[in-house]
């Protein structure tokens, strides 16, 4: 038997199986290759997802901390709510209190003015345009609204001061003194605290006194010239302080009903 043909078909085989055998493990190769491929996209999905839950989880951290100083917040503001309500409503109640004191003090206050202005119309004749000044002024203040209730009673109590100086000083000052006729002629006042108002002309020749008893002046004699003229002086501070002796009692006593 020729071995030829039996190498020939050895070979013949050979050759023949090599395609077979080459197939499947390309088809291996590119499935593993397919199969890395997908497990790194999984693997980069996975670190993506592990990226991506991170930054959700410090989304959530950071959120949970915003909602925790917003609650801190929100309960500050609810405190500062109540206080806010409770001092408007101490607030109220003090408008309450001074609407009260004001119905009650304005007609007090307006009985003062009035009380003021007879003192002053019965009160010896000095500074008859200063004080009715003044007392005209306290009679507009009253109603104005612009004016606080305390500014008012502050500028009454101030009247009542001033009014009150004039019983503890002596002052002496020169003015027109209405004469018959309705003519003035120009003369030197002495006021004693608020028991006795003098005049005297600027030649000194004539002095006189206020009768309140008469509401009107009288003529006084030539004694009381020289001790009125000191005393005029005095108060002026043209001179120093002495002992005078001034028409005082005598007048008092003519003066008594």
């Amino acid at each position: 038997m020729n071995p030829y043909p039996l190498r020939s078909l050895a070979a013949a085989l050979l050759l023949s199986s090599t395609p077979l055998l080459a197939t499947p493990l390309d088809a291996a190769l590119d499935e593993s290759q397919r199969l890395a491929a997908d497990a790194r996209a999984s693997q980069a999905r996975i670190e993506q997802l592990d990226d991506d839950s991170r930054e959700m989880l410090g989304e959530y951290r950071d959120a949970l901390q915003q909602a925790e100083a917003l609650q801190g917040y929100n309960q500050q503001l609810q405190a500062l709510v109540v206080a806010q309500r409770q001092e408007l409503a101490g607030y109220q109640a003090q408008l309450d209190g001074i609407e009260r004191t004001q119905q009650a003090v304005t007609p007090q206050m307006r009985r003062m003015v009035e009380v003021l202005g007879q003192f002053i119309a019965a009160d010896l004749p000095f500074l008859p345009d200063e004080r009715s000044e003044r007392l005209a002024q306290l009679q507009d203040l009253l109603p104005r609204a612009d004016v606080s209730l305390a500014e008012k009673y502050r500028r009454i109590l101030e009247a009542y001061q001033v009014e009150s100086d004039y019983g503890r000083t002596l002052e002496a000052w020169r003015g027109e003194l209405a004469v018959d006729g309705g003519a003035s002629r120009s003369v030197e006042f002495l006021r004693l605290g608020r028991v006795m108002l003098y005049f005297q002309t600027l030649d000194g020749r004539e002095s006189g006194w206020w009768n309140p008893q008469k509401r009107s002046w009288e003529t006084l004699d030539s004694s009381a010239r020289r001790p009125l003229h000191q005393a005029i002086a005095i108060a002026r501070q043209e001179q120093a302080p002495a002992l005078l002796e001034l028409p005082v009692s005598t007048l008092a006593q003519e003066a008594r009903p």
